[in-house]
């Protein structure tokens, strides 16, 4: 059994956003406006949180690479009146696009703020057509579509298919995300949760290791790593 999930080392997280952008890149999330970002209306399935306190009267800030947590519990799950979210066997919430009718309830019950709203068709010239990244699924957006982080499941999809040309099984590092493969401080591990040889099942164990609004019971196959 496989369980696919992600360690983030905050220790290391610059807040460059390289993940973001390298997440937009792979899976064709359109670049806002100045004025789409003002009313919350830019799309980005990953974004830095930033947290501002204060540290006996100093002001620290610390930084969250959020993706979609992929809960082991998702609430989104259980709110969709048609199915368009669901868990699948290895773990990863997806989004079925051509179920989605963008009533929005999965953002509502999401307790992470992770998943995004793309109500705008988008103009995509011909000549501009091979920017695109053919791998993911192209969405339709007659009303919008809400959309979220998939751990980029297309590359999943096209390491499993290596292995079975190669007769052999998936390897811990086989699969490695956009995001992981952009950051520059390598501060963010991906793999199976289950493997517990693997070196993100290794981190998720380790004292540093803690996950997000753990008291709401999701379950989040997102761990991060305590600074200092």
């Amino acid at each position: 059994m496989t369980r696919w999930g992600m360690v983030i080392d905050l220790d290391k997280c610059t807040a460059c956003q390289a993940c973001s952008v390298a997440c937009k890149t792979e899976n064709n999330v359109p670049f806002g406006t100045q004025e789409q970002w003002a009313q919350e209306r830019a799309p980005a399935w990953q974004r830095v949180l930033g947290v501002v306190e204060s540290v006996n009267g100093k002001m620290q800030a610390h930084f969250y690479p959020r993706p979609c947590m992929h809960c082991e519990n998702p609430p989104c799950v259980l709110v969709c009146p048609v199915q368009a979210t669901y868990k699948d066997e290895e773990g990863i919430v997806q989004q079925d696009y051509q179920r989605c009718i963008g009533c929005r309830y999965c953002m509502a019950a999401c307790p992470y703020g992770v998943r995004v709203f793309n109500w705008k068709r988008p103009s995509v010239e011909e000549t501009h057509a091979n920017y695109l990244n053919p791998a993911p699924l192209t969405r339709p957006r007659p009303v919008g579509v809400v959309e979220k982080c998939t751990f980029c499941v297309q590359r999943i999809q096209r390491a499993k298919a290596k292995a079975v040309a190669e007769e052999r099984s998936l390897r811990d590092g086989d699969i490695v995300t956009a995001c992981q493969q952009t950051c520059p401080a390598s501060a963010i591990y991906f793999g199976d949760l289950e493997d517990s040889n693997s070196q993100v099942s290794q981190l998720a164990r380790s004292r540093r290791a803690f996950r997000l609004l753990e008291e709401l019971g999701t379950r989040p196959q997102v761990y991060y790593l305590s600074e200092g």
